[in-house]
């Protein structure tokens, strides 16, 4: 086993490495050895910085490590079977040495036994990667690394651990992720296990954390979801397999076909995350599905010319297909499809040079103007070697910004309450007159509740 400078757990952040340090301190004191694992070291050696600690413990049984752990922490298991520990509190998950043996169908199909004293190069062979089964102390900074981890590390190259690697078909959609987020190249062996695996028996939610990781995490989009083509995978998600060989007008993108478009306009998005997870998921699956609708629609005119007349709405259906195989949380469908459905807009209103209405009415739709100028910007970005000036996106921003609808949609100023205070009972006459104000709001007739009522009052005497 090879030696590392005692520093080298230093290089973790200073309250990760005091929490490291103390835990170890803590069970080393009963005989217990503590490593870290997984994530936390990968990250050191691919210039990453750790968020949490991973660490696994040996010589100790789970009771006997939660009698320990007690006595300075609160902690409860969040994997009984698997032995699990979570401290409260404080970034750090905490799990003993197991084997898993591949005992059915699906992800939930396996044996685990927790061996408190398998020694750490036999452990390592349950995990899916080998940046991901290196092990370190970090009391004495030695380095466990059984499968060549740091090797690959170094090399930017992703590659198993070995056989029990295809027990976990999820482990595709992981090579994915990590591919994109680290810049990482596939071993050809891991391509090929890849390749052999289906999709078969995953459920949506652990399908959707890896694509969330994808968009939320990686720097190379492009690479990941070439990855999941090379490997076959993208027969599971007929929405995006069929962009690959969808023609485009060569004038108007040269980069290729929609696939390839696709993949530059999520390296665009990528480097213009703005580090709030809920907007950058919205715009990130909107410019994944922007084009959803060009293989359905692209035609050849006669002059020659490739176009996709309609692409925009026909996108909708696809890409509520497409997200319904991965999450059934439906104000993610309803704030992504929108802007699918109007990515062009910003341009063809600034040619048009919109009014105040027509902006409202797009932000209405769209419930963010800003997430729809992000979209129509990757998409334009997403087309080298072409350079296009975007004079459409800052217009729009401040257009919005003036009507005070850049970051929100417009709300109805009158509501059914005001109806009530005029007399009228609840029933099927309130929407009419309630769609009527709302679009008066919107063209600009009022823009408080005095002006609203006053106009209120105007349509009720009519």
């Amino acid at each position: 086993m090879a030696k590392q400078p005692a520093n080298q757990v230093d290089r973790l952040p200073p309250e990760l490495a005091k929490l490291a340090h103390d835990l170890a301190n803590l069970i080393g004191q009963e005989n217990g050895r503590l490593l870290l694992v997984g994530g936390c070291v990968r990250d050191l050696y691919l210039n990453a910085t750790p968020q949490e600690i991973d660490c696994e413990v040996q010589n100790l049984s789970i009771e006997k490590l939660k009698s320990i752990l007690s006595t300075k922490y609160t902690c409860h298991e969040v994997g009984k079977a698997f032995g699990v520990l979570k401290l409260k509190d404080c970034p750090a998950e905490i799990s003993l040495p197991r084997t898993e043996i591949k005992t059915g169908t699906g992800h939930k199909g396996f044996s685990v036994e927790l061996d408190p004293h398998l020694p750490f190069d036999q452990s390592a062979q349950r995990r899916d990667f080998t940046i991901n089964a290196i092990g370190l102390d970090p009391l004495c900074g030695e380095l466990l690394d059984p499968t060549g981890g740091v090797s690959d590390a170094q090399s930017l190259t992703l590659r198993h651990v070995g056989p029990a690697f295809g027990e976990d078909p999820l482990r595709v959609l992981r090579a994915m992720q990590f591919i994109a987020r680290f810049n990482l190249a596939p071993h050809p062996d891991t391509l090929k296990v890849c390749r052999s695996m289906t999709m078969d028996g995953l459920p949506p939610e652990r399908l959707y954390e890896e694509w969330k990781k994808l968009l939320l995490q990686g720097v190379n989009l492009r690479a990941g979801l070439n990855f999941l083509k090379d490997c076959e995978w993208l027969s599971y998600f007929p929405e995006l397999h069929a962009l690959v060989g969808c023609q485009q007008d060569p004038e108007w993108h040269p980069e290729g076909d929609v696939w390839v478009h696709t993949l530059h306009c999520l390296d665009a998005f990528a480097r213009e995350r703005t580090g709030d997870e809920w907007e950058d998921l919205v715009v990130g699956f909107a410019v994944l599905c922007h084009d959803l609708g060009k293989p359905m629609t692209t035609q050849t005119g006669k002059d020659g010319r490739i176009r996709s007349p309609l692409h925009e709405p026909k996108g909708e259906a696809p890409t509520r297909s497409f997200l319904s195989r991965l999450t059934n949380q439906i104000d993610l469908h309803e704030q992504v499809i929108p802007l699918v459905r109007r990515h062009l807009t910003p341009r063809t209103f600034y040619k048009d040079q919109a009014s105040d209405g027509a902006i409202r009415r797009l932000a209405s739709k769209v419930k963010r103007i800003d997430r729809l100028v992000r979209v129509a910007a990757a998409d334009l970005a997403g087309r080298p070697p072409r350079q296009d000036d975007f004079p459409e996106g800052p217009w729009l921003l401040q257009r919005a910004e003036e009507l005070k609808v850049k970051d929100a949609e417009p709300k109805p100023i009158i509501l059914g309450r005001h109806l009530i205070e005029h007399g009228w009972s609840p029933g099927p006459g309130f929407s009419p007159i309630l769609d009527q104000c709302f679009e008066a709001q919107l063209d600009g007739k009022f823009a408080d509740l005095k002006s609203g009522l006053a106009y209120l009052q105007q349509i009720l005497k009519s």
